[in-house]
């Protein structure tokens, strides 16, 4: 499964990225969690290869104005986007936001 954070530039969410993969080793081990710029979000939502598509997309807060049109893109393939919680985010809590794009694919 890939889970697919965005951020403007990509490099703020890579710390998160890091405590993910350490939660995921127990809550998830086959998880693929990488972090990516808002500029490279739409190749992970509009590819066919089934190994490079998002399973599901968490925006960084600091980009929650392309929710709408992430989400739009995202809904018709099948693919959640949704925004990490602010407080998730600021104290890099790679559990809770791992536990939230879990239950966010079907």
């Amino acid at each position: 499964m890939n889970i697919v954070l965005c951020c403007a530039a990509g490099m703020s969410t890579s710390l998160l990225v890091e405590r993910m993969k350490t939660a995921a080793k127990e809550l998830s081990p086959e998880a693929n969690i990488i972090a990516v710029a808002e500029s490279e979000i739409l190749q992970y939502i509009e590819t066919d290869d089934r190994n490079d598509r998002a399973d599901v997309i968490m925006l960084g807060p600091q980009i929650r104005y392309k929710l709408k049109s992430l989400k739009h893109e995202g809904e018709a393939k099948g693919i959640p986007v949704e925004v990490i919680p602010s407080v998730d985010y600021g104290m890099i809590n790679g559990k809770k936001v791992l536990e939230l794009a879990l239950s966010l694919i079907k």
